[in-house]
């Protein structure tokens, strides 16, 4: 045979079609096909380190196991994945855990009731003249507004972030319990804090009542909130908020300083400062006296553990408000530094609003193991939280709203700076 025609003979080999590969080989095949297929869709991504680089990122195996059609991971946001994986696991059990604890304070309850009724009995009393009834809760509004505002998130870190969310919860529930009921504002409400209002904790803030929630600065929020004191559903001012008398406004305080003119250095209060409103600072050279009808006290949202300084003061310099500072410095001797969590100064001014007494305010509300006393000697804990232990107020709390925070931060590191020393005068807010 010659050559042309052995040529001719292995074209037609070629021409005919192959026989189909076995099922043990084709899998191979169809495989490696769909992963060049992936290779070619995925984004382009940072070339891998050479095989003798140690540094080598040891979390790039689990990024690719994570989402294979994404770019790798970092670190923090692989742990933060798998912090939220562990919460969803054990979100079972952390809710029966406060299953068995409600029903154990129920049993307790329950017993301390029949101990007090066979007492009564085997004393010959009746017992309904032992037993206290509850006070049924009704809704008690009286015209003044907390308002909160949210306008400093490019100053805190995301987990901050998670700390003001769960403060402002607290806030709620803490002005929601309280006797009278004071309207809730927050105002800059956007960003990353509405947000997780909206998908973490899944819009439970639509439910609340008379909490108005504003995309406007606080400014905008005090004049809602003041039309809506003014309004028939505004509440009517109890005899603690009402305007004091000209015979009272020279009216030594509870600490024993005439309310005269300060002695710090203080940006004098112009004509056209807004006198509605009343942005709390510990910058401020004005003691808060009392609480004041048809007036709007803001409190500062920011949580950055005291790195910033002066943010709140700034601010209400700028928008020419009123400023003032809560008179923990005269009520209170502490053994650790004046600071408290935003749900606990919106506490603070609602236990006022119920006893008008802000030595008893603090007392209920700062936490026992900052060993607190009044100036009056009153110890603020019992001698045995001296060491911490007992119930904190601060720490305990996070059980009612842990499912609302995910992540676990409790708000006990997250303070916010109202006073480190008395002030040298006690300013009524109604100067």
């Amino acid at each position: 045979m010659t050559t042309e025609a052995l040529q001719h003979a292995a074209a037609e080999v070629d021409m005919v079609d192959p026989p189909p590969p076995s099922t043990a080989s084709s899998a191979p095949a169809a495989n490696g096909k769909r992963k060049a297929e992936t290779e070619l869709e995925r984004p382009a991504t940072k070339p891998s380190p050479a095989p003798g680089n140690s540094d080598q990122d040891p979390t790039a195996s689990d990024a690719a196991t994570v989402d294979s059609a994404s770019q790798p991971l970092s670190k923090n946001q692989l742990k933060r994945l798998r912090r939220q994986q562990q919460w969803e696991q054990y979100k079972a059990e952390r809710r029966a855990k406060r299953k068995d604890k409600r029903h154990e304070r129920q049993a307790r309850k329950r017993a301390e009731r029949e101990a007090k009724i066979a007492e009564a009995e085997a004393a010959g009393i009746d017992p309904a003249t032992v037993l206290q009834p509850k006070e049924p809760w009704r809704h008690r509004p009286v015209p003044v507004a907390f308002i909160i505002d949210c306008d400093f998130e490019q100053y805190m870190r995301e987990q901050e972030i998670v700390s003001l969310s769960s403060q402002i919860v607290r806030s709620y529930a803490m002005n929601r319990k309280a006797r009278y009921h004071a309207s809730l504002h927050l105002s800059s409400w956007k960003g990353k804090l509405r947000e997780r209002f909206e998908t973490v904790l899944k819009n439970a803030h639509r439910n609340w009542k008379n909490v108005g929630f504003h995309e406007g600065d606080f400014r905008e929020a005090a004049r809602l909130a003041r039309e809506q004191m003014a309004g028939p559903n505004g509440g009517e001012a109890i005899e603690i908020i009402k305007p004091r008398s000209e015979s009272r406004q020279g009216e030594p305080s509870r600490a024993g300083t005439e309310n005269t003119t300060p002695t710090v250095d203080a940006e004098p209060e112009g004509e056209d400062v807004d006198r509605t409103i009343v942005y709390l600072t510990s910058e401020s050279p004005y003691t808060l006296d009392r609480l004041e009808a048809n007036t709007s006290y803001v409190i500062g949202g920011l949580v950055d553990r005291n790195r910033e300084k002066g943010l709140c003061y700034k601010r209400a310099r700028e928008y020419k408000v009123r400023t003032a500072k809560l008179p923990i410095g005269e009520y209170m001797a502490m053994q650790s530094r004046y600071v408290l969590t935003t749900n606990q100064v919106v506490e603070i001014m609602a236990k006022w609003l119920e006893c008008g007494d802000w030595g008893k305010a603090f007392m209920d509300v700062i936490p026992k193991r900052k060993g607190g006393t009044l100036k009056d000697k009153t110890p603020v804990g019992a001698a045995e939280d001296k060491d911490g232990e007992g119930e904190d107020d601060d720490e305990d709390e996070d059980d009612g709203v842990r499912d609302a925070t995910p992540e676990g931060q409790t708000p006990s590191e997250d303070k916010i700076e109202l006073s480190s020393e008395p002030a040298a005068q006690r300013q009524g807010i109604s100067q």
